[in-house]
């Protein structure tokens, strides 16, 4: 390849992610506004956003605070208490960024996801782009994103799961760019490798959004290791040849390990920053007991420990305690919580067995969307993926599984392994309402399965017959995907349709 060919490749290597980025951004923000309601739960995240600017840690908000919101007041709406948190503050820092922009309403908190959803589209094409060594593999793998109704509807709300999809995305990103990048630079170990720092920020923010984060951390940092190892010992590095498996191990896990694991736990610490700075407060309510399952802190509640250090000390111990208080509250509290009609068992979500409707309103003015005589006009914000890519992307993953086990290629590993380690973890926790929205950070790796595969078939066609072949299949593919996802685009919008109309959308009563 010539100089200047490289440059273009270059330079299309970004200017086509870009583009579909910018389609995946429009798509989302148009009309993002509405409904203009607090929509699921987003009456949790949207308030501890705002509280996080107003005051620096979440607190409780009056009963009426809804209704306040929705009519446009946004002060005298806080109790003043901390409120019990069950998720990190990373992502709400994120939508209270929207907020502070643009105020406290459904553009306000919604802008933030539909930044950082498109954005995932991006990370994703340049992503897929490295793995395959074609743009326009990357292309397509961001045009799949950006017409698959759950993450696009992830990207519409004020919901923390499309933050944890966007950080975790990140960090594979890194993990990969990180195998490329020091497989030039095998003839001496390297204590700095800025791939691995990154990898640890973004893993840091994942975890500092959901917890479940930790789970893509361990797999990737252990796959860093191995490709390195492995790297080394099949002889690309001559010193690796000459010592042991245990010896190389070390050599190049104990530096990844500081670089990603430990770098992310400081990252992760920094999204309790509010929690640190105001731990007087939760000491206050929470430190003598709270509920069943919760134990009294300790004396020091009642006692500070005096000087600079001793309250360091003591924010720190409050913070543990905090941890503990949510990990029995999560291990035992949720399990009794009453059922969810919209709660789902893990097993159907690679399958979009069961969607989940944030918002139905019916009996709207005939006016509105003139149905048929008789008929009614009706409203439906419902998170379901697209069938198209769903049903193909989960047979895609069981063949990257096939394929990984007989080219032991690491490109078919990196699907596979990230959509496990995000979707087994739940099987663990099928006693409480789970949802199927949570597989939005699994879409984005059962898309690049889905690309692999069409990679593959493309890298076999031999002849011109075998690539036309290819090219229409692809072609249709993506034409099918773009029908289905506006088809599906009222009820994911919420737009007012008949009743029939909607309907028609619901194809199996479990969508319903």
């Amino acid at each position: 390849m010539t100089l200047l060919a490289k440059v273009s490749d270059r330079a299309w290597g970004w200017i086509g992610p870009i583009a579909v980025t910018l389609l995946a951004f429009v798509l989302r923000v148009w009309n993002v506004g509405r409904p203009r309601i607090l929509m699921f739960d987003e009456t949790y995240y949207a308030k501890d956003a705002w509280s996080l600017l107003q005051h620096g840690y979440v607190q409780d908000f009056t009963e009426n605070a809804n209704q306040e919101i929705q009519s446009g007041r946004t002060t005298g709406l806080m109790t003043g208490d901390p409120t019990w948190i069950v998720h990190p503050d990373g992502g709400k820092w994120i939508i209270a960024i929207g907020e502070k922009i643009f105020g406290l309403d459904a553009f306000g908190w919604r802008i933030a996801a539909v930044v950082i959803g498109s954005l995932t589209v991006l990370v994703l094409a340049r992503l897929v782009r490295r793995m395959t060594g074609s743009t326009i593999m990357g292309c397509v793998a961001g045009l799949l994103l950006t017409f698959d109704g759950l993450h696009f509807v992830m990207s519409r709300v004020a919901l923390l799961d499309v933050f944890l999809a966007f950080w975790v995305v990140c960090g594979v990103a890194c993990i990969v760019a990180d195998r490329d990048w020091i497989r030039d630079r095998l003839g001496r170990y390297r204590a700095f490798r800025p791939w691995q720092l990154a990898a640890g920020v973004c893993f840091g923010m994942a975890c500092g959004t959901k917890w479940n984060g930790i789970f893509v951390l361990a797999a990737f940092g252990l796959m860093a290791v191995i490709w390195e190892v492995l790297a080394r010992k099949r002889g690309h590095d001559p010193a690796a040849r000459s010592n042991g498996w245990v010896v190389t191990t070390l050599r190049v896990g104990v530096p990844a390990f500081a670089s990603i694991v430990l770098l992310a736990g400081i990252v992760y610490l920094a999204t309790w920053t509010g929690f640190l700075i105001h731990h007087h407060a939760y000491e206050a309510r929470f430190g003598h007991g709270y509920g069943e399952s919760s134990a009294p802190w300790g004396a020091y509640v009642d006692k500070p420990t005096p000087g600079f250090l001793g309250e360091t000390r003591d924010a720190f111990r409050s913070l543990w305690h905090f941890h503990v208080m949510n990990w029995n509250f999560s291990a035992h509290e949720l399990d009794s919580a009453k059922p969810h009609p919209y709660e789902s068992n893990p097993i159907g979500w690679l399958v979009m067995e069961r969607p989940v409707v944030m918002e139905y309103k019916g009996n709207f003015p005939l006016s509105d969307c003139h149905p048929a005589p008789g008929g009614s006009c009706v409203r439906e914000v419902t998170i379901m993926g697209n069938p198209i890519i769903w049903w193909s992307g989960a047979l895609a993953l069981l063949a990257s599984l096939a394929a990984w086990i007989v080219t032991r290629s690491w490109r078919w590993g990196v699907p596979v392994v990230a959509v496990l380690v995000s979707w087994l973890p739940w099987f663990f926790f099928t006693a409480r309402p789970i949802f199927s929205y949570y597989a939005v950070a699994m879409i984005p790796f059962t898309i690049i399965a889905i690309v692999l595969v069409i990679n593959e078939l493309a890298s076999a066609a031999a002849t011109p017959r075998h690539r036309y072949v290819v090219g229409l299949f692809t072609g249709v593919f993506l034409t099918a995907v773009v029908v289905s996802f506006w088809f599906f685009h009222p009820v994911l919008t919420g737009k007012i349709i008949p009743y029939d109309s909607w309907h028609a959308r619901m194809w199996f009563d479990r969508w319903i």
